[in-house]
């Protein structure tokens, strides 16, 4: 593939060519769903040096995993899933490293990009949402990014997260009274 030709290519000819061994093509993957990714893992973890490790760590697991994409999904909604799931991971390890010094979990505060100008109102916005995300339970603040902070549908919300529908639906109406009471108390 010529280099040119890697940001008009398809996603399935980029594929191809990853496997074949053309880093370029592999390059234009991660420079198309890196931003991506970083939503979904910020939007989880915060804005850490933990969110950049898995942020990079996605792309890893992606390059070793792309022999197993079979092609039924979008690439985006595979990506999604291995992010998602080294996310919960990350979570889950970080409940048991501070449960056994008996800490709370740091709710670091990151920002969300809410709108394209930078005033002190949309900034404070900003940290309370922040806030009210980091003090949901996992299970919900990831439906929460994936669907109201990324826009997807909830029938890609459920394949990513390899969940039924319904399940989706109803911790996406739990998440939402959720997030309104603990906004009410912020």
């Amino acid at each position: 593939m010529i280099k040119e030709s890697y940001n008009l290519a398809e996603e399935d000819a980029l594929v191809k060519a990853s496997l074949n061994g053309d880093k370029g093509a592999f390059g234009e993957i991660v420079n198309r769903y890196q931003r991506l990714v970083a939503r979904t893992v910020k939007g989880m973890l915060g804005d850490s040096v933990f969110a950049e490790d898995i942020g990079q760590e996605v792309f890893i697991n992606l390059y070793h995993s792309l022999s197993d994409f079979r092609g039924e999904a979008k690439l985006s909604t595979y990506i999604q899933k291995i992010a998602v799931n080294l996310t919960l991971n990350e979570i889950k390890r970080r409940k048991r490293f501070f449960s056994m010094f008996s800490q709370k979990a740091n709710n670091e505060m990151y920002e969300f990009e809410i709108a394209d100008h930078d005033t002190q109102e949309r900034r404070e916005a900003s940290e309370i949402v922040n806030k009210a995300l980091m003090a949901m339970d996992p299970k919900f603040r990831i439906i929460v990014t994936m669907r109201m902070l990324q826009g997807y549908s909830t029938k890609e919300t459920a394949e990513i997260l390899d969940l039924p529908v319904g399940t989706v639906l109803s911790r996406l109406s739990r998440a939402q009274e959720q997030l309104r009471n603990i906004l009410k108390k912020l």
